[in-house]
């Protein structure tokens, strides 16, 4: 399962939508890890003023990197975090999320490219 739904939560995604800041507190409390990656990349996209910042970190377990790639590979939670934070996400391997500053299209399709996943392969991220 992707996230843990509170009851009040799935009661009122049954009635009709539910509003991006529910959503996001829903993702925030069910991902605290992946929460956290994006979190800080945020903070330093804001404050490096750099096109893009991304993680080079590996997560510390399995669980972990398990909640970044379901955080990365619904397109529902990728859109809410994206609108919050308002950046554009792009991701190579199991652990490299990068977040990029909506303007820097440049940077982002550089990163998306091919080239770019090709170049980021080792030998340790074959079975990661």
């Amino acid at each position: 399962m992707s996230l843990t739904v509170p009851a009040d939560l799935l009661e009122k995604a049954q009635r009709g939508p539910v509003s991006d800041e529910e959503f996001i507190a829903c993702i925030r409390d069910s991902l605290p890890f992946a929460w956290s990656v994006v979190a800080e990349l945020a903070e330093r996209l804001s404050t490096d003023g750099a096109p893009f910042a991304d993680n080079q970190k590996e997560p510390p377990d399995e669980q972990a990197r398990g909640q970044l790639l379901r955080l990365v590979g619904s397109d529902a939670m990728r859109g809410a975090v994206e609108r919050y934070f308002n950046v554009r996400l792009a991701f190579q391997n199991c652990h490299r999320l990068a977040l990029f500053d909506p303007a820097a299209r440049s940077a982002y399709h550089e990163f998306v490219s091919p080239r770019a996943q090709l170049l980021n392969q080792s030998p340790e991220l074959v079975n990661c």
